[in-house]
């Protein structure tokens, strides 16, 4: 696998790098929901159409990761659905949305997977976890009134990949999530008792209801995913690894 990007999830794909020589996978881009401006948005999209163009030329897969998170299903009646048309609503989750019709657009051999939360050690610290540490850190903790993550591990992320791009697929949309959201203020909760941490909140309505990832299609794909543990309780033993992370 050729490896496109430096940055968090990029590093944790090296150890499949010897692996699936036939996929692109393309870590790099825009990873930063709210903060992200339309320059940024073209710059992806014009790196999108280049690799992709490329892995045609070559006859080589593409591996595309969108997003699974509010942005793209927080307007979903039900949980969100990989075959079903979505209203994003948020300007990220319509740029992703945007990218992956580009991608199917290019004629180039492909697999998109729509990613939960990512959680891990290292991650940037715009992202949701290291945002709420921080704020932890300083007294006040900002939380969207109802608001609800899926949070999945890297590393679990990573063996989903492998398995996924192992059973040969092509031109598909997958969600790689653990199926169940988690509500903000209990990761608030877990994170500031793991950390001995106290801090008022501040809540903000924003309007977007609580969603649900389907993750029958993965589940299908990868029956694997039985024995990782996902669950209501999965985020427990993911949180605790981070905050393990973050004392180091």
């Amino acid at each position: 696998m050729d490896i496109v990007g430096t940055g968090f999830l990029a590093r944790n794909l090296r150890p499949l790098a010897g692996r699936h020589p036939d996929t692109v996978a393309l870590a790099a881009g825009v990873s930063w929901a709210s903060g992200t401006s339309d320059a940024d948005f073209a710059r992806e999209a014009a790196l999108v159409g280049e690799v992709a163009k490329r892995c045609a030329d070559e006859g080589r897969r593409l591996l595309f990761f969108s997003t699974a998170a509010t942005g793209m299903y927080g307007l979903a009646e039900g949980p969100g659905r990989e075959d079903v048309p979505v209203t994003p609503c948020t300007p990220y989750g319509a740029h992703k949305l945007a990218l992956e019709e580009l991608l199917r657009g290019t004629g180039a051999d492909h697999v998109i997977l729509r990613l939960g939360h990512l959680v891990g050690p290292h991650q940037p610290e715009h992202q949701l976890l290291p945002t709420l540490v921080r704020q932890l850190r300083e007294g006040v903790v900002r939380v969207h009134r109802g608001a609800a993550r899926d949070l999945i591990d890297v590393g679990d992320v990573i063996t989903v990949v492998d398995r996924l791009l192992a059973t040969d697929l092509r031109a598909e949309t997958v969600n790689v999530a653990s199926g169940f959201a988690v509500p903000v203020e209990d990761i608030v909760d877990h994170l500031a008792k793991a950390l001995g941490l106290r801090a008022r909140r501040e809540y903000h309505d924003t309007g977007v209801r609580q969603h649900v990832i389907s993750t029958e299609r993965l589940r299908a794909l990868v029956p694997q995913v039985a024995e990782m543990g996902f669950g209501p309780d999965y985020y427990r033993r993911i949180l605790g690894d981070f905050t393990a992370s973050v004392y180091v």
